[in-house]
């Protein structure tokens, strides 16, 4: 495929294979942008930027309601896509491309809802003979850094709310899962936005996210991936307005009075969907003392029955990672967990980019199994005695993006809520559960800002204040 810069679809002599991470084949090629194509790029942008704020809010509604329907006629393209170049299974692919739709029509419908507000400015001393009001517009140039584990929601949930709040937006896809990103600025093409309000960079991160980053005609990055790359990024931004979505080794607490059939189902569901390649994946399983050994024997059948294999087998539940290097490193900490008394109950073994789903009894915390984040299709199960230590373990951890625990205590439940340090808390439920539509984003290094169409779009805009000066 070509890539989308400076209002037109072009090539490079260099290029990038993009492959199938089940079996190695390349997927397609894509071109490898140069320095020369980011500067016109970025030049584009500027003038899309104008464009884009001249543009109507109901002109920016009906190009991504118009989007939206488009991908849901292509809806088995796209899965096939999402499978091919990530790995993911198609029914989860299928499920991805049922989210972007919705994501999409939720930023347009924030398009029309663009609105500021009256400031009572004779509240204050002197301030009788005063009108203000609030304005809400555009940064400008947004830059767009997606990860490869959602290549096509993510991008929406990035471009969605820039596109509805009148900015420009330059993609920068995953390196790995390009594809569902260029198939997606062609849908939003086709629904008619402006030729240079949007582009799309296939290339290297390091080449094109720092020049994109550090470059002051970009007003707003919005950045998904991990924490080392998020505080890369910050530190190259400058004064500029900054999303960070990143990492994550998210707790479940298991206190003893739940239902250990429905919380083994509910891990055996969020710690391994996409290979476990999710930020919000059930990782470290902090469970009472008082039903340890009941609830690994619920779990261990539940994970030992999921299905790996090709992706694009109907029956597979669980496929490969989306590159060979990242099994390799989920077999090294295993590994190391068990040399460090740790004990699996199932799985442990690998095959190339698939790595079978795992249990690991008695993790301790400072395993890196529990301290780090995983990013792969394992859960870490550690002991606890009381609700206190539950919640000193599920909080000793850099990261502070979701978090559930199970019980049917409202009390547990009420201090969990109140004291564990995350930014999105699931209640008798894992933590991997997002709705398009809610503030979606993390504490402590696991970012800042809110995604989700409503709440992005505040990020995506600046508020400027009028005030008029009324005659006595």
């Amino acid at each position: 495929m070509r890539m989308y810069a400076a209002g037109r679809w072009i090539d490079t002599r260099e290029k990038i294979n993009v492959l199938n991470p089940y079996d190695g084949s390349v997927v397609d090629t894509v071109p490898r942008a140069g320095l020369d194509d980011i500067e016109k790029t970025l030049e584009s942008a500027v003038r899309g930027a104008r464009t884009m704020a001249a543009l109507p809010g109901y002109d920016r509604y009906r190009i991504l309601r118009a989007a939206a329907d488009l991908i849901e006629a292509r809806s088995e393209e796209f899965a096939r896509t999402i499978t091919l170049e990530e790995g993911k299974s198609l029914a989860e692919s299928r499920f991805e491309v049922s989210r972007a739709v919705q994501t999409l029509t939720l930023s347009g419908e924030e398009a029309k809802r663009l609105h500021g507000e009256t400031v009572p400015f004779d509240g204050a001393p002197g301030g009788s003979r005063k009108f203000g009001f609030t304005l809400r517009v555009p940064c400008g140039v947004v830059a767009a850094i997606s990860p490869f584990n959602f290549p096509l929601n993510l991008v929406c949930h990035k471009v969605g709310p820039a596109l509805a709040a009148g900015n420009a937006v330059i993609i920068k896809p995953a390196t790995d899962t390009p594809l569902s990103a260029l198939k997606l600025t062609e849908i939003l093409l086709e629904a008619g936005l402006p030729a240079e309000g949007i582009a799309c960079l296939t290339g290297l991160g390091a080449e094109i996210g720092d020049a994109l980053c550090g470059d002051r005609r970009v007003r707003k990055i919005t950045f998904t991936g991990s924490r080392d790359i998020g505080e890369r990024i910050c530190r190259m931004a400058g004064i500029k307005k900054v999303t960070m979505e990143l990492g994550s080794n998210s707790p479940v607490i298991v206190m003893p009075d739940a239902d250990l059939e429905k919380v083994a189902a509910a891990v055996a569901a969020t710690g391994y969907s996409n290979a476990g390649q999710v930020c919000i994946s059930t990782q470290r399983v902090l469970t009472s003392g008082k039903v340890y050994d009941d609830f690994l024997d619920a779990l261990k059948p539940k994970v030992k029955a999921l299905i790996t294999g090709n992706p694009l087998d109907e029956r597979t539940k669980v496929g490969p990672m989306v590159r060979e290097r990242d099994a390799i490193r989920i077999e090294e900490w295993i590994d190391e967990a068990v040399t460090g008394g740790a004990r699996v109950l199932t799985g442990g073994e690998r095959l190339g980019a698939l790595y079978m789903p795992t249990v690991v009894a008695d993790v301790k915390p400072d395993m890196r199994l529990f301290r780090d984040e995983l990013f792969g299709p394992a859960v870490a199960v550690t002991r606890f005695d009381t609700i206190d230590e539950a919640i000193a373990l599920a909080n000793d951890s850099i990261y502070g993006l979701a978090a559930g625990i199970f019980t049917e205590n409202l009390e547990w439940a009420m201090r969990f809520a109140r004291e564990v340090e995350a930014g999105n808390l699931m209640i008798n439920w894992g933590p991997q559960w997002r709705a398009d539509l809610m503030p979606y984003g993390g504490l402590k290094e696991s970012g800042f800002g809110k995604e989700g169409p409503r709440y992005a779009v505040e990020e995506m805009t600046e508020l400027k204040l009028v005030c008029f000066h009324l005659a006595g």
